[in-house]
């Protein structure tokens, strides 16, 4: 190439004719524009409710029963053999075996515990439930009393408590009763609970919107869902244990499935309206956006689920607030 091409400047090309201005341009309508369809976490739920087969459910018990024989007896072996040939090294190995068998114990107890208080909560939507039905008002105070019970050892109820304690002799009615019991002492355990509701969803919608890649988000939005629903069944019921909560992340995602609250229909794109201008520039804030809505959607079925007494018109959280307080940080508010 010679000096001269290569020092040549831009290049003018005219066009006969007018030319179209950009500000003439048509508009794109906006059933052109692709739709928001919350696939990460239609991918979540799915496994989440997913229930293995009873062929799956034999291969694994039984793998797992080979495989603790087989440790057993090799680990009893083993320690013979070190105890004949190194009395002292055997004995440190069988202190630690002994150890190591406490630790276990410890924490098959403290899961028991864990599913003990989640029946125990259980148990207490029943009553509620059956008192308010058959407007019974004694048993609907021993359930308000089992409540107190319940959350006795929880130094932030100690108010509520008093204040629940204080009033029950002078409400005459079921409903007023736990009307009573959700003002009083549900109110500060439901804000808590709507607080790591709006963290999983805000968690979910950034990583959704700013990380492009491959199964980053479904493996967030997972590990985010199940540590949401493990914190709201400690908000209501304390710890759930490990067992416990892939119980809890089960029913509620099955819950989910069978009601169809997991689908993407108008009234959840009406919750993340006023992000939808965010939306049409990107897809990946709008699909952030969604799959924030759907962890919401989430939260509040754990909540339905952990509670010890079911919402009241009044006190059911709100899918759209929630959308809007998560999501106000990240996206901007409407």
């Amino acid at each position: 190439m010679s000096s001269d091409q290569s020092n040549a400047g831009p290049v003018l090309i005219e066009l006969d004719g007018d030319q179209p201005a950009v500000q003439d341009a048509p508009i794109v309508p906006d059933d052109a524009l692709p739709t928001p369809t919350g696939q990460t976490m239609q991918q979540v739920v799915t496994l989440g409710a997913r229930r293995p087969s009873a062929l799956a459910r034999w291969f694994w018990g039984l793998l797992l029963s080979v495989i603790a024989a087989v440790v057993s007896v090799s680990a009893w072996n083993f320690l013979q053999s070190l105890l004949a040939q190194y009395p002292l090294v055997g004995l440190g190995f069988a202190v630690l075996s002994a150890g190591l068998l406490l630790v276990s114990a410890i924490i098959v107890i403290r899961e028991l515990l864990a599913f003990g208080r989640l029946r125990r909560v259980d148990a207490l939507h029943r009553a509620a439930d059956a008192a308010v039905a058959d407007e019974n008002l004694e048993a609907a105070r021993k359930v308000a009393r089992d409540l107190m019970g319940l959350y006795a050892n929880r130094p932030e109820t100690a108010w509520g408590r008093e204040r629940l304690s204080e009033g029950l002799n002078d409400t005459f009615d079921a409903a007023a009763v736990f009307d009573l019991a959700e003002k009083e002492l549900m109110a500060s355990l439901d804000a808590a609970a709507s607080k790591e509701v709006e963290q999983a969803a805000r968690q979910v919608a950034t990583v959704t919107a700013l990380v492009p890649l491959a199964l980053a988000d479904v493996v967030t939005a997972l590990v985010a869902n199940i540590r949401m629903i493990r914190r709201i069944a400690e908000v209501y019921a304390g710890r759930s244990g490990t067992l416990g909560s892939w119980r809890l992340t089960r029913a509620v995602m099955a819950h989910l499935v069978a009601t169809g609250a997991v689908a993407v229909g108008d009234d959840l794109l009406g919750s993340v309206a006023g992000g939808s201008v965010l939306g049409k520039i990107s897809r990946r804030f709008g699909e952030g956006m969604v799959n924030g809505a759907l962890t919401a959607r989430v939260g509040i079925a754990a909540m339905e689920v952990c509670r010890p007494l079911a919402f009241t018109k009044q006190t059911r959280p709100s899918v759209s607030q929630l959308v809007k307080r998560a999501l106000a940080g990240v996206f901007g508010s409407s």
